[in-house]
C-alpha cells in the first residue's frame, strides 16, 4: 500500500482540491484519483526531506498572525493603489539576516511572504544565510527586518528546529 500511496494525505489532498474544483461526478473523482496518484508517486521520487514538526501549538497563533497580516497587508496595499497619483511611494529591497536553517521552515516563510500583498521573496543565499526581500511600500528597513525575525522567523525555529 506505501508504494501505491507513498504520501496518502497529499494524495487525499490533491484529491478533494480537484473535486472542489470540479464538479462531483464519477468521471471528474476517477480522473481526480488518477492525478492524485500520480503527483504522489512523483513526490516520492524526489525524495523530499521529511520535515520534523517540534512544536504542533505554535501552528494555530502562526496561521492567526499569517492571517491577520495578509488581511492587514491586503487593505495597505489597496490604499495605496487607491490613493491619488501624485502621492510618492518608495518600492525597495531590504537584505534579512535569517538564523533559520530548516528547509521545510524556509519554504514555509518563502509561502508567507509571497502570500502577502505588497511582499515577494526574491533570493535567499544559503551561504550567507540572507534574505532578498522586495517590498512594495519601503519607508523602513529596520521595521521589515523587525517584522520578518521577530513575527515569522521565530515561530517557524519554534516549530521547525
Amino acid at each position: 500500500m506505501r508504494r501505491l500511496l507513498p504520501y496518502p494525505l497529499l494524495t487525499a489532498s490533491l484529491l478533494v482540491m480537484w473535486v472542489l474544483l470540479n464538479d462531483l461526478t464519477p468521471g471528474h473523482v476517477l480522473l481526480g484519483a488518477v492525478i492524485a496518484i500520480s503527483a504522489s508517486n512523483v513526490m516520492a521520487r524526489l525524495q523530499p526531506q521529511k520535515p520534523r514538526i517540534r512544536r504542533w501549538l505554535s501552528i494555530p497563533q502562526l496561521i492567526a498572525i499569517v492571517a491577520a497580516d495578509i488581511l492587514r497587508s491586503n487593505i495597505a496595499v489597496a490604499r495605496l493603489i487607491l490613493r491619488q497619483k501624485h502621492v510618492r511611494r518608495v518600492s525597495g529591497f531590504v537584505t534579512i539576516p535569517l538564523d533559520l536553517r530548516d528547509h521545510t521552515g524556509l519554504s514555509v516563510l518563502a509561502c508567507i511572504v509571497t502570500s502577502t500583498p505588497g511582499t515577494a521573496w526574491v533570493e535567499y543565499d544559503s551561504a550567507r544565510s540572507t534574505l532578498l526581500l522586495h517590498v512594495f511600500d519601503l519607508v523602513d528597513e529596520g521595521e521589515w527586518i523587525d517584522l520578518i525575525k521577530n513575527r515569522y522567523e521565530r515561530l517557524l525555529m519554534e516549530i521547525f528546529e
